[in-house]
C-alpha cells in the first residue's frame, strides 16, 4: 500500500503562491560586478529623478514606537525573518542596484511598530505585508494576519509588548491572498476564536478564493514565485534587496479562519468592537475577493492592496489570472469619493500617507496609471501592434512617470501592457508563424546550427555584452543554452548578462527574476520543491472538490488511455462520498453514494486525506490507522493512483 499512499499525495498539486518553505542550498546572489554600461545606466536614473525628496522618508519613519531585533524562526529553527538581513540597505545605492529601486528598498526597510493615528497602529517588516491593529472597546481589531503563524504571532507579541497585552477582539481579512490571511492561527487559535465568538470579517467569496487560488497550477506558480520574490537569493547588494511590496515573504506555517461575517454589498457599515467601519466591496481587480474601508471617526482610509506605494501587477511574473486594469481604475475613482474625509491613508503593504490633498493625489495617480495602461494598450491593439511591440512602445506621460508612489517597483508597465493584451486577445499575437511554432529546445538547436554552431553564437553574444546590449545578448544566449545545454561558456555568459539586467531593473520582481535565473544557470534548479507540510492547517479548510479537481488535472493522459477504472472515495468523518472514474483518458468525479461496480473503495477521514495531500502521512498514519480502510481490489487502487503525476516543483526554467 505504500505505492497508493504516495500516489494519493500526488493530487496535492496544491500550493499557494507563497507555499514553498525553507531555503534551498546552492543558490545565492550574483558573482558579477556592475559593468561600465550598467553603472552608466544607473547613473542616468539617479540624475533623472529627485531621489533625495524627503517626504516619503518622513512618512516611512513617522510614528515609530519600537524596532525589532533578532530573528523569527520555525519550531525546527528555520529562519523566516532576520531583522539584520537588510541592514545593508542604507545610504547611497551601490552600482549593482537601480537607484530608484534602492530608494524604494530603503523605505521598505523601516521595520517596527508604528502609530498611524490615535488608536491605530501598524507592524511592518515582520513579513511581506503589514499587520494593522485598531484599538477597539475590548481589544485589538487585527487587520490582516501576515503569511504564516510564526511571523503573525511575533508581530502581535511585539505590539503587545509596547501597547499592552490586549486580547484579539476581531479579525479583518482584506483579501484572498495568503500573505494577508496565512497567519490567522498565529494571532488566535481556532478554539478561542469559536469560544469567544471573535468576529472574522472578510469580503464575499473570500474562502472560495483563498482555498482555491492556484490549486490547479499551484506547483508551477510556487516554482515561479521563487523568481518573483527572490526566495533563494542572498540578501546583498548583488542579490535580493526588496520585493516591491515589502522586504521578504515569511515561508512558514500557513493557516486560515473561516469568516463569520461577509461583506457582500458595495458599501456596508459595521460596528466592530465599538469602532465604526465603512466597508467597500471591491472584487476582481487586485484580488478576486477584496475589501477596502474607512474608519470615519479616525479619518483613516484602509486601501488594502488596491493601493500600495508602487504600480501593481496586472499579471504577476509568477503567473495568475489577468487582473482587470479598467475595473481597478474605476475602484480608484470611487475611492476618491470614499476618502472625502480622510486625513491618513494606510495600506497592507509599504507605508502610510498623511494629509487629504496628498491622499487624493496618490489615489488619482494610481487611477490614471491603470487607466492609461489599459486605454493605450487597447489603442495599440487596434492599430495592429503585437504584445512585444506594445511593450516597447508604451510610455507613461511625465506626470505619472515622475510620481514615485506609482512607479514600477512591483509591477511593470511593459509587463502590464502585455497583460491587458492577453485579457482581450489571448496569448497568440495573430502571426500564423506562431500558431504552431517549434518547442524552445528544438527551435534553439536549429537556430544554433543555422548560425554556425554554439561557439559562434557565444562569440556574437559576447560582442553584444561588451557593448552593453544585454537584451540582445540574452536573446541570443538563450538560444545557445537551450540548443546546447552543456556548453559552460554560454551558460556563464548568459548568467553574467542576467546579472547586469537585474542590476539595472527598477522592478524588484524583474531584478529577482534575472538574478535567480543567473544563480540557476550557475548552480542548477532548486533541489527541493514545494513543502506542503506547512499548509496542513489551511488545507483543512479546503473543500474536497478542490483536491479532486487538482487530482484530475494531474492525471497522466497518455498513460491513462484505454484504462477503465472506478474508485469510491468515502470520508467517514464528513458523511460524504465521491465516485472517481477514468473515461477517455479523463478523470471525472461526482459527489454520490459509492458505486457498486467500483474497482475499489477507499474509506478515510479528511484529516488523513489532508496529510496525504501534504505528504506528511507515513505508513503508521495510514496502513496502521483505523481512519483508513480499503475494500475491493487493492491492485486496481494502486493502478488507479499510479496514473496520477506527482509534480516535484523543481523543473528547470532557464535550462533544459
Amino acid at each position: 500500500m505504500n505505492i497508493n499512499i504516495k500516489a494519493l499525495a500526488v493530487c496535492a498539486a496544491v500550493a499557494l503562491t507563497l507555499s514553498a518553505c525553507g531555503k534551498d542550498d546552492g543558490v545565492g546572489g550574483s558573482s558579477s560586478d556592475a559593468s561600465a554600461a550598467t553603472r552608466a545606466a544607473n547613473e542616468r536614473v539617479a540624475q533623472g529623478l529627485p531621489l533625495d525628496d524627503p517626504a516619503d522618508f518622513e512618512d516611512a519613519r513617522r510614528g515609530l514606537i519600537a524596532q525589532p531585533q533578532g530573528k523569527i524562526t520555525t519550531a525546527d529553527g528555520t529562519v523566516l525573518t532576520d531583522f539584520d538581513a537588510f541592514r545593508f540597505v542604507a545610504g547611497k545605492a551601490p552600482p549593482t542596484v537601480n537607484p530608484s529601486l534602492w530608494r524604494h528598498a530603503v523605505l521598505n526597510a523601516q521595520a517596527g511598530l508604528f502609530k498611524v493615528t490615535d488608536g491605530l497602529y501598524q507592524v511592518r517588516g515582520f513579513d511581506l505585508a503589514n499587520m494593522t491593529l485598531v484599538e477597539g472597546k475590548t481589544g485589538f481589531i487585527v487587520i490582516d494576519t501576515l503569511t504564516c503563524n510564526e511571523t503573525s504571532a511575533a508581530a502581535l507579541a511585539f505590539a503587545r509588548k509596547h501597547l499592552g497585552d490586549k486580547p484579539v477582539s476581531a479579525i479583518v481579512f482584506t483579501h484572498s491572498h495568503a500573505d494577508h490571511f496565512g497567519g490567522a492561527l498565529g494571532v488566535v487559535n481556532a478554539k478561542e476564536a469559536a469560544e469567544r465568538k471573535i468576529p472574522v470579517i472578510a469580503p464575499a467569496g473570500f474562502m472560495e478564493e483563498a482555498t482555491s487560488e492556484n490549486v490547479l497550477v499551484g506547483v508551477a506558480m510556487a516554482r515561479r514565485s521563487f523568481y518573483q520574490f527572490g526566495k533563494n537569493l542572498d540578501r546583498s547588494p548583488t542579490g535580493m534587496v526588496d520585493t516591491g511590496l515589502g522586504k521578504a515573504v515569511g515561508y512558514g506555517t500557513i493557516s486560515i479562519l473561516p469568516p463569520t461575517r461577509l461583506i457582500t454589498q458595495p458599501t456596508e457599515e459595521l460596528m466592530v468592537d465599538g469602532v465604526r467601519f465603512v466597508f467597500h466591496n471591491v472584487p476582481g481587480a487586485e484580488a478576486p475577493a477584496e475589501l477596502t474601508f474607512m474608519i470615519p471617526e479616525k479619518k483613516a482610509y484602509g486601501g488594502a492592496e488596491n493601493l500600495a506605494q508602487t504600480m501593481h501587477n496586472l499579471l504577476p511574473v509568477r503567473g495568475a489570472k489577468v487582473r482587470d486594469a479598467l475595473r481597478w481604475s474605476e475602484y480608484m475613482d470611487q475611492a476618491l469619493e470614499q476618502t472625502a474625509g480622510a486625513e491618513v491613508y494606510f495600506g497592507q503593504h509599504n507605508w502610510p500617507i498623511w494629509g487629504h490633498e496628498r491622499i487624493a493625489k496618490f489615489i488619482t495617480m494610481h487611477r490614471d496609471v491603470y487607466k492609461y495602461t489599459h486605454d493605450q494598450t487597447v489603442r495599440l491593439i487596434n492599430a495592429g501592434y503585437t504584445p512585444r511591440e506594445i511593450a516597447e512602445k508604451i510610455r507613461l506621460p511625465k506626470a505619472l512617470d515622475a510620481y514615485f508612489g506609482a512607479r514600477g517597483y512591483y509591477g511593470d508597465l511593459r509587463h502590464n501592457a502585455k497583460a491587458v493584451y492577453q485579457q482581450y486577445m489571448g496569448a497568440y499575437d495573430g502571426n500564423p508563424a506562431n500558431l504552431n511554432s517549434l518547442p524552445p529546445q528544438e527551435s534553439a538547436q536549429r537556430y544554433v546550427e543555422l548560425m554556425g554552431g554554439v561557439d559562434k553564437v557565444v562569440a556574437a553574444a559576447q560582442k553584444a555584452f561588451n557593448k552593453g546590449d544585454y537584451r540582445w545578448a540574452a536573446e541570443v544566449l538563450n538560444q545557445a543554452v537551450f540548443g546546447q545545454p552543456d556548453h559552460k561558456g554560454a551558460k556563464e555568459l548568459l548568467a553574467r548578462t542576467y546579472d547586469q539586467l537585474g542590476y539595472m531593473s527598477e522592478s524588484a520582481t524583474w531584478r529577482n527574476s534575472y538574478l535567480t535565473a543567473a544563480a540557476e544557470l550557475r548552480n542548477g534548479p532548486p533541489k527541493k520543491g514545494v513543502d506542503r507540510s506547512y499548509m496542513v492547517q489551511m488545507l483543512g479548510q479546503t473543500p474536497v472538490e478542490r483536491f479532486l479537481e487538482a487530482m484530475a488535472a494531474s492525471l497522466d493522459g497518455p498513460a491513462a488511455e484505454g484504462k477503465d477504472l472506478k474508485v469510491n472515495l468515502v470520508f467517514s468523518d464528513l458523511n460524504e462520498s465521491y465516485v472517481l472514474w477514468i473515461e477517455n483518458a479523463v478523470l471525472h468525479f461526482r459527489k454520490a453514494a459509492p458505486a457498486r461496480d467500483a474497482n475499489a473503495t477507499l474509506t478515510l477521514t479528511k484529516e488523513i486525506f489532508i496529510k496525504m495531500m501534504a505528504g506528511t502521512a507515513g505508513v503508521k498514519d495510514t496502513l496502521l490507522s483505523d481512519q483508513l480502510k480499503v475494500d475491493g481490489s487493492k491492485i486496481d487502487l494502486v493502478r488507479f493512483f499510479a496514473l496520477i503525476d506527482k509534480a516535484p516543483g523543481t523543473f528547470a526554467i532557464v535550462t533544459k
